[in-house]
């Protein structure tokens, strides 16, 4: 147990220097007083670098948020109600009694700290903005509670696709069980274990992911006798039935709640950042055109003119490296010269060998143009050689330039995603670590079946 704690104290402790590097990096942004080559970009961004600094916030706070989403009349609030062992939220027969989220501080045993949030029904008619409002609650829930009342209808699949789509661990709550018989209401549970995980591909849902309860459940009429020796009969209402449902959550909270944490905190920042990166690419496209196409000439001319073979590659990669640093600092991230180096070697294995091609081409070229000029002499044929080579070469090593220009440009869009704490890569570390025990490893297959 020792172990998983650990883990899961690392991987707190990772997202917390994610989130610090990715305000760092971005912090020329943050400071009033500093001279920006688009002063416009700082006010476009400011909601997303708040963003990142309130979910760096949350992770100090260590606050696990667990949201109730479902259609109306499924239950929701009646759900919560039983695990608070109370009835804080409002309830009733008609549809849509909850018309906007409301959050709740629940303590379930321990030092684990939670927060319920309930949400209005995602099918209520009119109820686009209530929708939109559930959508910004998903985003920001590091576990979520799927409530049915019975077999998942096509509206309710669908809702819970784009609910997956949020790459938040689920828990499917089976419902209003009090309201089937036993072999009906193990038939539905069979079914909701394959729909619940939400395509063909995926293995049904494991125990932790599909819950069986009776948060309301319907009053019964019990056979009473009285002390005069009468017999009645009366109305009484069942407790709740939500045992199950509120250990799985304490097992998962125990097990992975800190991993949850930090893995929805990077999601919120790689969202942030990817807006942070598509705002800068706006505002600043035709800066990165220019810089490109004068590296491009710039290298065209240097690697054309240069006789030496050796020096044409060796040049040419110092023109690629310069180019990297150079969108580097027009998008806003520090880059040095052994970042840009391992950016180009991405470039360089991912073009499918046009590049390399690009350096073997300019070597061999440069050999023949190397000859030509040594045996020059007085013989026009070996300066026409000479020329032929140089601007053959130099056409290679230009659009060389722009591969890489263009390249490095969706790399750097990225922002600081990339890179040894970026929020992407520490996504991938924290998902390679689960064990297919937890509900986290569901993510982590599903993310692979995206890619």
């Amino acid at each position: 147990m020792s172990v998983g704690r650990n883990l899961q104290e690392t991987h707190l402790n990772r997202a917390r220097a994610s989130l610090r590097q990715a305000l760092s990096w971005y912090g020329y942004l943050r400071k009033s007083g500093q001279r920006l080559s688009n002063p416009e970009l700082a006010g476009l961004v400011k909601p997303e670098l708040e963003a990142l600094s309130a979910t760096l916030n949350k992770l100090d706070s260590n606050v696990i948020r667990i949201a109730a989403f479902g259609l109306v009349s499924r239950g929701k609030s009646a759900v919560l109600n039983a695990l608070l062992g109370d009835k804080v939220l409002q309830t009733g027969p008609l549809n849509g009694v909850t018309q906007w989220p409301r959050s709740v501080r629940w303590q379930p045993g321990g030092k684990v700290q939670v927060e319920l949030i309930d949400t209005p029904g995602l099918d209520e008619i009119a109820g686009e903005s209530r929708a939109q409002m559930a959508r910004e609650v998903a985003r920001q829930a590091d576990l979520i509670l799927f409530i049915v009342s019975g077999d998942i209808t096509r509206t309710e699949y669908q809702a819970l696709l784009e609910l997956r789509q949020a790459q938040k661990p689920l828990i499917l709550v089976f419902n209003k069980i009090d309201l089937y018989p036993d072999i009906d209401r193990s038939a539905i549970y069979q079914n909701l274990q394959q729909l619940g995980a939400g395509h063909s591909q995926a293995k049904p849902l494991l125990p932790d992911e599909i819950v069986m309860v009776a948060a309301e459940p319907a009053p019964m009429e019990i056979r009473a006798e009285w002390p005069d020796g009468s017999v009645g009969y009366e109305w009484e209402t069942p407790p709740p039935q939500v045992d199950e449902l509120k250990q799985t959550i304490l097992n998962i909270l125990n097990r992975e709640g800190r991993s949850l944490l930090a893995l929805n905190a990077l999601i919120q920042a790689r969202d942030a950042e990817a807006a942070i990166a598509q705002k800068t690419i706006d505002s600043r496209e035709q800066e990165a055109e220019d810089i490109i196409w004068q590296f491009t000439k710039y290298k065209a001319v240097v690697v054309g003119l240069n006789p030496i073979a050796i020096l044409d590659v060796i040049g040419g990669t110092i023109a690629d490296l310069a180019l990297i640093r150079s969108l580097a600092r027009l998008y806003g991230l520090p880059m040095t010269s052994y970042e840009a180096g391992k950016i180009l070697k991405t470039i360089l294995f991912s073009s499918g060998g046009l590049l390399l091609g690009e350096l073997g081409s300019s070597f061999l070229l440069g050999l023949g143009k190397s000859t030509a000029a040594i045996t020059t002499g007085d013989n026009p044929t070996n300066i026409t050689a000479f020329a032929g080579s140089a601007i053959a070469q130099a056409g290679i090593a230009g659009y060389g330039a722009y591969s890489v220009g263009k390249a490095a440009q969706i790399y750097l869009e990225k922002g600081c995603t990339w890179g040894q704490l970026g929020v992407s890569s520490v996504i991938q570390e924290i998902l390679s670590q689960v064990d297919q025990k937890t509900i986290l490893y569901r993510l982590q297959q599903e993310l692979k079946i995206n890619q």
